[in-house]
Protein backbone atom coordinates (compact mmCIF):
# COMPACT_ATOMS: atom_id res chain seq x y z
CA UNK A 1 0.00 0.00 0.00
CA UNK A 2 1.58 3.23 -1.14
CA UNK A 3 0.60 6.17 1.03
CA UNK A 4 0.48 9.62 -0.51
CA UNK A 5 -0.51 12.69 1.45
CA UNK A 6 -3.59 14.52 0.26
CA UNK A 7 -3.47 17.92 -1.35
CA UNK A 8 -6.50 19.49 -3.03
CA UNK A 9 -6.26 19.01 -6.79
CA UNK A 10 -7.07 22.24 -8.55
CA UNK A 11 -6.42 24.03 -11.75
CA UNK A 12 -3.84 26.66 -12.39
CA UNK A 13 -5.41 29.97 -13.31
CA UNK A 14 -2.35 30.94 -15.26
CA UNK A 15 -2.70 31.28 -19.01
CA UNK A 16 0.72 31.34 -20.58
CA UNK A 17 2.24 32.56 -23.83
CA UNK A 18 -0.75 34.34 -25.31
CA UNK A 19 -0.25 35.31 -28.92
CA UNK A 20 -2.78 37.57 -30.61
CA UNK A 21 -3.92 37.17 -34.18
CA UNK A 22 -6.65 39.23 -35.83
CA UNK A 23 -9.09 37.42 -38.07
CA UNK A 24 -8.99 39.15 -41.43
CA UNK A 25 -11.02 38.78 -44.56
CA UNK A 26 -9.54 36.47 -47.13
CA UNK A 27 -8.41 38.26 -50.29
CA UNK A 28 -7.36 35.19 -52.13
CA UNK A 29 -10.80 34.31 -53.44
CA UNK A 30 -12.42 35.90 -56.52
CA UNK A 31 -15.86 37.24 -55.53
CA UNK A 32 -17.75 35.33 -58.23
CA UNK A 33 -15.96 32.12 -57.46
CA UNK A 34 -16.63 32.66 -53.76
CA UNK A 35 -20.36 33.14 -54.36
CA UNK A 36 -20.54 29.90 -56.29
CA UNK A 37 -18.49 28.08 -53.70
CA UNK A 38 -20.62 29.27 -50.78
CA UNK A 39 -23.79 28.16 -52.53
CA UNK A 40 -22.30 24.68 -53.03
CA UNK A 41 -21.00 24.44 -49.49
CA UNK A 42 -24.25 25.62 -47.96
CA UNK A 43 -25.93 22.53 -49.39
CA UNK A 44 -23.27 20.14 -48.05
CA UNK A 45 -23.84 18.38 -44.70
CA UNK A 46 -21.28 19.11 -42.01
CA UNK A 47 -20.12 22.37 -43.62
CA UNK A 48 -20.73 25.62 -41.74
CA UNK A 49 -20.48 29.03 -43.38
CA UNK A 50 -19.12 31.70 -41.10
CA UNK A 51 -20.76 34.82 -42.52
CA UNK A 52 -19.53 37.85 -44.38
CA UNK A 53 -15.93 37.30 -43.31
CA UNK A 54 -15.78 34.63 -45.99
CA UNK A 55 -14.26 32.02 -43.69
CA UNK A 56 -15.55 28.48 -43.58
CA UNK A 57 -14.93 25.33 -41.61
CA UNK A 58 -15.39 21.65 -42.40
CA UNK A 59 -15.86 20.79 -38.73
CA UNK A 60 -18.26 17.80 -38.39
CA UNK A 61 -21.35 18.08 -36.25
CA UNK A 62 -20.50 16.42 -32.95
CA UNK A 63 -21.60 17.01 -29.39
CA UNK A 64 -20.01 19.96 -27.61
CA UNK A 65 -18.65 17.88 -24.73
CA UNK A 66 -17.00 15.48 -27.16
CA UNK A 67 -15.40 18.32 -29.10
CA UNK A 68 -14.34 19.99 -25.87
CA UNK A 69 -12.72 16.74 -24.83
CA UNK A 70 -10.69 16.62 -28.03
CA UNK A 71 -9.55 20.25 -27.93
CA UNK A 72 -8.71 20.32 -24.23
CA UNK A 73 -7.41 16.78 -23.78
CA UNK A 74 -3.69 16.24 -23.04
CA UNK A 75 -1.23 15.65 -25.89
CA UNK A 76 -1.51 12.18 -27.49
CA UNK A 77 2.17 11.36 -26.99
CA UNK A 78 1.75 11.01 -23.20
CA UNK A 79 -0.01 7.66 -23.63
CA UNK A 80 1.90 4.84 -21.95
CA UNK A 81 3.75 7.16 -19.57
CA UNK A 82 4.44 5.39 -16.24
CA UNK A 83 6.46 8.11 -14.54
CA UNK A 84 4.87 11.53 -14.47
CA UNK A 85 6.54 14.15 -16.64
CA UNK A 86 4.59 17.38 -16.24
CA UNK A 87 6.43 19.11 -19.05
CA UNK A 88 5.02 16.60 -21.55
CA UNK A 89 1.51 17.96 -20.98
CA UNK A 90 2.10 21.34 -22.59
CA UNK A 91 -0.34 22.03 -25.37
CA UNK A 92 -1.34 25.11 -27.35
CA UNK A 93 -4.96 25.72 -28.29
CA UNK A 94 -6.38 28.53 -30.41
CA UNK A 95 -9.02 30.50 -28.49
CA UNK A 96 -11.22 33.33 -29.83
CA UNK A 97 -11.27 36.42 -27.59
CA UNK A 98 -13.14 39.69 -27.39
CA UNK A 99 -11.38 42.88 -26.26
CA UNK A 100 -13.42 45.07 -23.87
CA UNK A 101 -12.86 47.93 -21.44
CA UNK A 102 -12.20 46.59 -17.96
CA UNK A 103 -14.91 48.71 -16.29
CA UNK A 104 -17.72 47.02 -18.26
CA UNK A 105 -16.59 43.39 -17.92
CA UNK A 106 -19.05 42.48 -15.15
CA UNK A 107 -22.08 43.88 -17.01
CA UNK A 108 -21.03 42.31 -20.27
CA UNK A 109 -20.35 38.82 -18.90
CA UNK A 110 -23.97 38.41 -17.82
CA UNK A 111 -25.01 38.76 -21.45
CA UNK A 112 -22.25 36.57 -22.88
CA UNK A 113 -22.84 33.42 -20.83
CA UNK A 114 -23.61 31.42 -23.95
CA UNK A 115 -20.63 32.68 -25.91
CA UNK A 116 -18.01 32.67 -23.14
CA UNK A 117 -15.66 29.74 -22.64
CA UNK A 118 -17.04 27.41 -19.98
CA UNK A 119 -13.97 25.25 -19.51
CA UNK A 120 -13.48 24.52 -15.76
CA UNK A 121 -10.22 25.75 -14.30
CA UNK A 122 -9.58 28.43 -16.89
CA UNK A 123 -10.43 32.08 -16.33
CA UNK A 124 -12.89 33.47 -18.83
CA UNK A 125 -11.51 37.00 -18.42
CA UNK A 126 -7.79 37.75 -18.57
CA UNK A 127 -5.64 40.85 -18.77
CA UNK A 128 -4.73 42.21 -22.15
CA UNK A 129 -0.90 42.17 -22.25
CA UNK A 130 -0.99 45.00 -24.80
CA UNK A 131 -3.42 47.29 -22.97
CA UNK A 132 -3.68 47.58 -19.19
CA UNK A 133 -7.05 49.32 -19.44
CA UNK A 134 -8.62 46.44 -21.35
CA UNK A 135 -9.55 42.86 -20.68
CA UNK A 136 -9.88 39.87 -22.97
CA UNK A 137 -12.94 37.61 -22.73
CA UNK A 138 -12.19 34.03 -23.76
CA UNK A 139 -14.93 32.70 -26.01
CA UNK A 140 -16.11 29.20 -26.80
CA UNK A 141 -14.12 28.11 -29.88
CA UNK A 142 -17.00 25.88 -30.99
CA UNK A 143 -19.61 28.64 -30.87
CA UNK A 144 -17.78 31.81 -31.81
CA UNK A 145 -15.81 32.06 -35.07
CA UNK A 146 -16.41 35.64 -36.21
CA UNK A 147 -18.58 38.54 -35.07
CA UNK A 148 -21.48 37.00 -37.02
CA UNK A 149 -21.46 34.07 -34.58
CA UNK A 150 -22.95 36.26 -31.87
CA UNK A 151 -26.70 36.12 -31.43
CA UNK A 152 -28.79 39.23 -32.02
CA UNK A 153 -29.29 39.87 -28.30
CA UNK A 154 -25.54 39.60 -27.70
CA UNK A 155 -24.76 41.98 -30.56
CA UNK A 156 -27.32 44.42 -29.19
CA UNK A 157 -25.59 44.48 -25.79
CA UNK A 158 -22.19 44.94 -27.43
CA UNK A 159 -23.56 47.90 -29.34
CA UNK A 160 -25.13 49.44 -26.22
CA UNK A 161 -21.81 49.19 -24.37
CA UNK A 162 -19.87 50.49 -27.37
CA UNK A 163 -17.86 47.27 -27.72
CA UNK A 164 -16.55 46.26 -31.11
CA UNK A 165 -17.61 42.70 -32.03
CA UNK A 166 -14.27 42.18 -33.77
CA UNK A 167 -12.88 38.78 -32.77
CA UNK A 168 -9.21 38.11 -32.22
CA UNK A 169 -7.50 34.82 -31.47
CA UNK A 170 -4.92 33.84 -28.92
CA UNK A 171 -2.63 30.88 -28.75
CA UNK A 172 -3.21 29.65 -25.24
CA UNK A 173 -0.63 27.30 -23.79
CA UNK A 174 -2.13 24.73 -21.44
CA UNK A 175 0.08 23.01 -18.90
CA UNK A 176 -0.30 19.99 -16.63
CA UNK A 177 -2.15 22.07 -14.03
CA UNK A 178 -4.88 22.92 -16.55
CA UNK A 179 -6.04 19.31 -16.97
CA UNK A 180 -8.32 17.35 -14.68
CA UNK A 181 -6.90 14.19 -13.10
CA UNK A 182 -9.42 12.03 -14.98
CA UNK A 183 -8.35 13.58 -18.29
CA UNK A 184 -4.70 12.93 -17.48
CA UNK A 185 -5.34 9.30 -16.57
CA UNK A 186 -7.49 8.70 -19.64
CA UNK A 187 -4.70 10.10 -21.83
CA UNK A 188 -1.97 8.05 -20.14
CA UNK A 189 -3.59 4.64 -19.66
CA UNK A 190 -3.78 2.25 -22.62
CA UNK A 191 -6.58 3.26 -24.96
CA UNK A 192 -9.93 1.62 -24.29
CA UNK A 193 -9.19 0.69 -20.68
CA UNK A 194 -11.30 2.04 -17.84
CA UNK A 195 -10.13 4.91 -15.66
CA UNK A 196 -10.68 4.68 -11.92
CA UNK A 197 -11.59 8.17 -10.77
CA UNK A 198 -13.66 7.52 -7.63
CA UNK A 199 -11.98 7.16 -4.27
CA UNK A 200 -12.71 7.45 -0.57
CA UNK A 201 -11.09 10.19 1.47
CA UNK A 202 -10.03 9.80 5.09
CA UNK A 203 -8.41 12.93 6.49
CA UNK A 204 -5.61 13.93 4.14
CA UNK A 205 -5.46 10.48 2.56
CA UNK A 206 -7.66 8.98 -0.12
CA UNK A 207 -7.74 5.38 -1.29
CA UNK A 208 -9.01 3.40 -4.24
CA UNK A 209 -8.71 -0.11 -5.58
CA UNK A 210 -6.57 -0.60 -8.67
CA UNK A 211 -7.16 -3.18 -11.35
CA UNK A 212 -4.33 -5.33 -12.68
CA UNK A 213 -3.90 -3.31 -15.87
CA UNK A 214 -3.51 -0.12 -13.81
CA UNK A 215 -0.73 -1.40 -11.53
CA UNK A 216 2.15 -0.45 -13.90
CA UNK A 217 0.84 3.14 -13.68
CA UNK A 218 0.33 3.22 -9.89
CA UNK A 219 3.00 5.84 -9.18
CA UNK A 220 1.62 8.14 -11.85
CA UNK A 221 -1.97 7.59 -10.70
CA UNK A 222 -0.88 8.33 -7.15
CA UNK A 223 0.64 11.62 -8.18
CA UNK A 224 -2.44 12.62 -10.16
CA UNK A 225 -5.20 11.48 -7.86
CA UNK A 226 -3.34 11.47 -4.52
CA UNK A 227 -4.33 8.04 -3.27
CA UNK A 228 -3.47 5.13 -1.04
CA UNK A 229 -3.00 2.04 -3.20
CA UNK A 230 -4.39 -1.03 -1.53
CA UNK A 231 -1.48 -3.33 -2.31
CA UNK A 232 0.72 -5.33 0.01
CA UNK A 233 3.60 -2.91 0.46
CA UNK A 234 3.16 -0.13 2.99
CA UNK A 235 5.17 3.05 2.98
CA UNK A 236 5.59 3.97 6.65
CA UNK A 237 7.26 7.33 6.06
CA UNK A 238 4.04 9.33 6.08
CA UNK A 239 1.71 10.25 8.88
CA UNK A 240 -1.25 7.87 8.72
CA UNK A 241 -2.84 8.58 12.09
CA UNK A 242 -6.38 9.86 11.79
CA UNK A 243 -9.28 11.07 13.81
CA UNK A 244 -12.59 10.82 11.94
CA UNK A 245 -16.20 11.51 12.81
CA UNK A 246 -18.98 9.19 11.68
CA UNK A 247 -22.59 9.39 12.79
CA UNK A 248 -21.72 11.56 15.82
CA UNK A 249 -18.96 9.23 17.02
CA UNK A 250 -15.19 9.74 16.97
CA UNK A 251 -12.70 7.12 15.81
CA UNK A 252 -8.92 7.27 15.94
CA UNK A 253 -6.59 4.81 14.24
CA UNK A 254 -3.50 4.28 12.10
CA UNK A 255 -4.89 3.99 8.60
CA UNK A 256 -1.89 2.01 7.37
CA UNK A 257 -2.55 -0.80 9.89
CA UNK A 258 -6.34 -1.12 10.02
CA UNK A 259 -9.16 -1.05 7.50
CA UNK A 260 -11.62 1.83 7.44
CA UNK A 261 -14.19 2.54 4.75
CA UNK A 262 -16.08 5.86 4.99
CA UNK A 263 -18.59 4.59 2.43
CA UNK A 264 -20.13 2.23 4.99
CA UNK A 265 -21.47 4.88 7.37
CA UNK A 266 -25.04 4.34 6.16
CA UNK A 267 -24.76 0.61 6.72
CA UNK A 268 -23.39 1.13 10.22
CA UNK A 269 -26.44 3.26 10.98
CA UNK A 270 -28.85 0.76 9.43
CA UNK A 271 -27.70 -2.09 11.66
CA UNK A 272 -27.56 0.13 14.75
CA UNK A 273 -31.18 1.12 14.25
CA UNK A 274 -32.26 -2.53 14.32
CA UNK A 275 -31.25 -2.90 17.96
CA UNK A 276 -33.02 -1.43 20.98
CA UNK A 277 -31.89 -0.88 24.57
CA UNK A 278 -31.15 -4.15 26.36
CA UNK A 279 -30.35 -6.13 23.20
CA UNK A 280 -27.07 -7.99 22.76
CA UNK A 281 -24.63 -7.62 19.86
CA UNK A 282 -21.78 -9.96 18.96
CA UNK A 283 -19.47 -8.20 16.48
CA UNK A 284 -17.24 -10.92 15.03
CA UNK A 285 -15.00 -8.70 12.86
CA UNK A 286 -15.30 -5.43 14.77
CA UNK A 287 -12.41 -3.43 13.30
CA UNK A 288 -12.03 -0.14 15.17
CA UNK A 289 -15.64 -0.17 16.36
CA UNK A 290 -18.09 1.43 13.85
CA UNK A 291 -20.81 -1.12 14.71
CA UNK A 292 -19.90 -1.80 18.34
CA UNK A 293 -19.68 1.77 19.63
CA UNK A 294 -22.99 3.17 18.30
CA UNK A 295 -24.84 0.05 19.48
CA UNK A 296 -23.26 0.30 22.94
CA UNK A 297 -24.42 3.93 23.11
CA UNK A 298 -27.99 2.60 22.89
CA UNK A 299 -27.48 0.78 26.22
CA UNK A 300 -26.98 -2.57 24.56
CA UNK A 301 -24.48 -5.19 25.69
CA UNK A 302 -21.73 -5.62 23.11
CA UNK A 303 -19.10 -8.31 22.61
CA UNK A 304 -16.60 -7.10 19.99
CA UNK A 305 -13.76 -9.09 18.45
CA UNK A 306 -11.00 -8.60 15.90
CA UNK A 307 -8.03 -10.80 15.05
CA UNK A 308 -5.83 -7.91 13.91
CA UNK A 309 -3.83 -6.73 16.98
CA UNK A 310 -3.85 -3.15 15.67
CA UNK A 311 -7.63 -3.17 15.24
CA UNK A 312 -7.97 -4.64 18.72
CA UNK A 313 -5.77 -1.88 20.14
CA UNK A 314 -7.71 0.93 18.46
CA UNK A 315 -11.03 -0.71 19.33
CA UNK A 316 -10.09 -0.52 23.03
CA UNK A 317 -8.96 3.07 22.54
CA UNK A 318 -12.13 4.14 20.70
CA UNK A 319 -14.44 2.55 23.25
CA UNK A 320 -12.77 4.67 25.94
CA UNK A 321 -12.78 7.73 23.67
CA UNK A 322 -16.55 7.41 23.18
CA UNK A 323 -17.14 6.45 26.84
CA UNK A 324 -18.62 3.00 26.21
CA UNK A 325 -15.72 0.92 27.50
CA UNK A 326 -17.90 -0.36 30.38
CA UNK A 327 -20.51 -1.64 27.93
CA UNK A 328 -18.23 -3.42 25.45
CA UNK A 329 -16.27 -6.61 26.12
CA UNK A 330 -13.39 -6.81 23.68
CA UNK A 331 -11.57 -9.88 22.33
CA UNK A 332 -8.57 -10.53 20.09
CA UNK A 333 -9.42 -13.92 18.60
CA UNK A 334 -9.90 -15.67 15.30
CA UNK A 335 -13.53 -15.32 14.22
CA UNK A 336 -14.25 -19.04 14.57
CA UNK A 337 -12.66 -19.18 18.02
CA UNK A 338 -14.71 -16.17 19.08
CA UNK A 339 -17.95 -17.83 17.91
CA UNK A 340 -17.19 -21.19 19.45
CA UNK A 341 -15.81 -19.67 22.66
CA UNK A 342 -17.19 -16.41 24.13
CA UNK A 343 -20.27 -16.32 21.87
CA UNK A 344 -21.23 -19.92 22.71
CA UNK A 345 -20.81 -19.31 26.44
CA UNK A 346 -22.94 -16.18 26.38
CA UNK A 347 -25.63 -17.76 24.24
CA UNK A 348 -26.00 -20.65 26.69
CA UNK A 349 -26.67 -18.15 29.48
CA UNK A 350 -28.87 -15.80 27.46
CA UNK A 351 -31.09 -18.49 25.97
CA UNK A 352 -31.63 -20.08 29.38
CA UNK A 353 -33.24 -16.93 30.76
CA UNK A 354 -36.97 -16.70 31.22
CA UNK A 355 -39.02 -15.51 28.29
CA UNK A 356 -39.56 -12.11 29.90
CA UNK A 357 -35.83 -11.56 30.38
CA UNK A 358 -34.56 -12.89 27.07
CA UNK A 359 -33.00 -10.10 24.94
CA UNK A 360 -32.80 -10.03 21.17
CA UNK A 361 -29.41 -11.28 20.05
CA UNK A 362 -27.71 -9.98 16.89
CA UNK A 363 -24.48 -11.27 15.36
CA UNK A 364 -22.69 -9.04 12.84
CA UNK A 365 -20.13 -10.63 10.51
CA UNK A 366 -18.65 -7.90 8.32
CA UNK A 367 -15.75 -9.45 6.46
CA UNK A 368 -17.25 -9.63 2.95
CA UNK A 369 -14.51 -11.68 1.33
CA UNK A 370 -14.72 -14.56 3.82
CA UNK A 371 -17.54 -14.10 6.35
CA UNK A 372 -19.79 -16.76 4.78
CA UNK A 373 -17.12 -19.37 5.44
CA UNK A 374 -17.37 -18.65 9.18
CA UNK A 375 -21.07 -19.57 9.25
CA UNK A 376 -20.00 -23.19 9.67
CA UNK A 377 -19.10 -22.34 13.28
CA UNK A 378 -22.83 -22.19 14.10
CA UNK A 379 -23.48 -25.81 13.16
CA UNK A 380 -24.53 -27.70 16.29
CA UNK A 381 -22.96 -25.02 18.45
CA UNK A 382 -25.35 -25.66 21.37
CA UNK A 383 -26.63 -28.71 23.25
CA UNK A 384 -29.99 -29.34 24.83
CA UNK A 385 -33.56 -28.42 24.07
CA UNK A 386 -33.94 -25.62 21.51
CA UNK A 387 -35.44 -22.38 22.67
CA UNK A 388 -38.44 -20.79 21.02
CA UNK A 389 -37.73 -19.68 17.48
CA UNK A 390 -38.42 -16.04 18.30
CA UNK A 391 -35.32 -15.89 20.52
CA UNK A 392 -32.89 -17.52 18.11
CA UNK A 393 -29.91 -15.25 17.25
CA UNK A 394 -30.20 -13.00 14.20
CA UNK A 395 -27.15 -13.02 11.90
CA UNK A 396 -26.13 -10.15 9.60
CA UNK A 397 -23.49 -11.65 7.31
CA UNK A 398 -21.73 -9.63 4.58
CA UNK A 399 -20.47 -10.93 1.28
CA UNK A 400 -19.34 -9.90 -2.19
CA UNK A 401 -21.02 -11.28 -5.30
CA UNK A 402 -20.29 -11.08 -9.01
CA UNK A 403 -23.28 -13.19 -9.93
CA UNK A 404 -25.99 -11.94 -12.28
CA UNK A 405 -28.44 -12.55 -9.41
CA UNK A 406 -26.34 -11.53 -6.37
CA UNK A 407 -29.11 -12.01 -3.77
CA UNK A 408 -29.77 -15.57 -4.90
CA UNK A 409 -26.03 -16.24 -5.06
CA UNK A 410 -25.45 -15.11 -1.47
CA UNK A 411 -28.44 -17.10 -0.18
CA UNK A 412 -27.25 -20.26 -1.90
CA UNK A 413 -23.67 -19.95 -0.69
CA UNK A 414 -24.69 -19.20 2.91
CA UNK A 415 -27.21 -22.04 2.85
CA UNK A 416 -24.61 -24.44 1.47
CA UNK A 417 -22.28 -23.71 4.38
CA UNK A 418 -25.07 -24.14 6.96
CA UNK A 419 -26.48 -27.21 5.22
CA UNK A 420 -30.00 -25.82 5.08
CA UNK A 421 -32.06 -23.72 2.70
CA UNK A 422 -32.31 -19.99 3.47
CA UNK A 423 -34.51 -19.15 0.49
CA UNK A 424 -37.69 -18.63 2.52
CA UNK A 425 -36.24 -17.41 5.81
CA UNK A 426 -33.71 -14.68 4.97
CA UNK A 427 -33.52 -11.19 3.54
CA UNK A 428 -30.70 -9.72 1.45
CA UNK A 429 -29.78 -6.03 1.54
CA UNK A 430 -27.67 -4.40 -1.17
CA UNK A 431 -25.01 -2.39 0.65
CA UNK A 432 -23.16 -0.84 -2.28
CA UNK A 433 -21.66 -1.41 -5.69
CA UNK A 434 -17.96 -2.11 -5.18
CA UNK A 435 -16.90 -2.33 -8.82
CA UNK A 436 -18.48 -3.08 -12.20
CA UNK A 437 -20.38 -6.38 -11.81
CA UNK A 438 -19.43 -6.68 -8.14
CA UNK A 439 -21.82 -6.00 -5.28
CA UNK A 440 -21.49 -5.94 -1.51
CA UNK A 441 -24.53 -7.44 0.22
CA UNK A 442 -25.76 -8.31 3.70
CA UNK A 443 -27.83 -11.44 4.26
CA UNK A 444 -29.92 -11.42 7.45
CA UNK A 445 -31.52 -14.52 8.96
CA UNK A 446 -32.28 -16.23 12.27
CA UNK A 447 -30.07 -19.25 12.81
CA UNK A 448 -32.39 -22.25 12.37
CA UNK A 449 -32.67 -24.46 15.47
CA UNK A 450 -31.81 -27.45 13.28
CA UNK A 451 -28.43 -25.81 12.65
CA UNK A 452 -27.70 -24.30 16.07
CA UNK A 453 -28.63 -27.29 18.27
CA UNK A 454 -27.44 -30.85 18.13
CA UNK A 455 -29.33 -33.90 19.45
CA UNK A 456 -32.50 -31.84 19.54
CA UNK A 457 -35.88 -33.42 20.22
CA UNK A 458 -38.15 -33.15 17.22
CA UNK A 459 -40.73 -30.47 17.84
CA UNK A 460 -43.24 -29.13 15.29
CA UNK A 461 -42.61 -25.62 16.57
CA UNK A 462 -38.93 -25.94 15.78
CA UNK A 463 -39.32 -27.78 12.48
CA UNK A 464 -37.19 -26.42 9.66
CA UNK A 465 -36.60 -27.51 6.10
CA UNK A 466 -34.61 -30.77 5.96
CA UNK A 467 -30.87 -30.24 5.65
CA UNK A 468 -29.67 -30.01 2.12
CA UNK A 469 -26.58 -31.72 0.91
CA UNK A 470 -23.72 -29.32 1.55
CA UNK A 471 -22.51 -27.80 -1.66
CA UNK A 472 -19.17 -26.24 -2.41
CA UNK A 473 -19.43 -23.08 -4.40
CA UNK A 474 -17.20 -22.91 -7.43
CA UNK A 475 -16.44 -19.28 -6.84
CA UNK A 476 -13.18 -18.52 -5.05
CA UNK A 477 -12.16 -15.18 -3.71
CA UNK A 478 -8.68 -15.14 -5.23
CA UNK A 479 -9.52 -11.84 -6.87
CA UNK A 480 -10.09 -10.13 -3.52
CA UNK A 481 -6.50 -8.89 -3.48
CA UNK A 482 -7.37 -5.65 -1.80
CA UNK A 483 -9.45 -7.03 1.07
CA UNK A 484 -7.64 -6.47 4.37
CA UNK A 485 -8.30 -9.13 7.01
CA UNK A 486 -9.81 -6.59 9.32
CA UNK A 487 -13.26 -5.15 9.02
CA UNK A 488 -14.53 -1.64 9.30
Amino acid sequence: MVVILWRPFGFSRRLLKLERHSITESKSLIPLAWTSLTQTLSESPGIFLLGQRKRFSTMPEIETHERDSELFSPPSDVRGMTKLDRTAFKKTVNIPVLKVRKEIVSRLMRSLRRAALQRPGIKRVIEDPEDKESRLILLDPYKIFTHDSFEKAELSVLEQLNVSPQISKYNLELTYENFKSEEILRAVLPEGQDVTSGFSRVGHIAHLNLRDHQLPFKQLIGTCVIVIFMTKEINQKHNTFFQVRENKYTYEFDFSKVYWNPRLSTEHSRITELLKAGDVLFDVFAGVGPFAIPVAKKNCTVFANDLNPESHKWLLHNCKLNKVDQKVKIFNLDGKDFLQGPVKEELIQLLSLSKERKPSVHIVMNLPAKAIEFLSAFKWLLDGQPCSNEFLPIVHCYSFSKDANPAKDVRQRAGAVLGISLEACSSVHLVRNVAPNKEMLCITFQIPAAVLYKNQTKNPENHEDPPLKRQRTAEAFSDEKTQIASNT
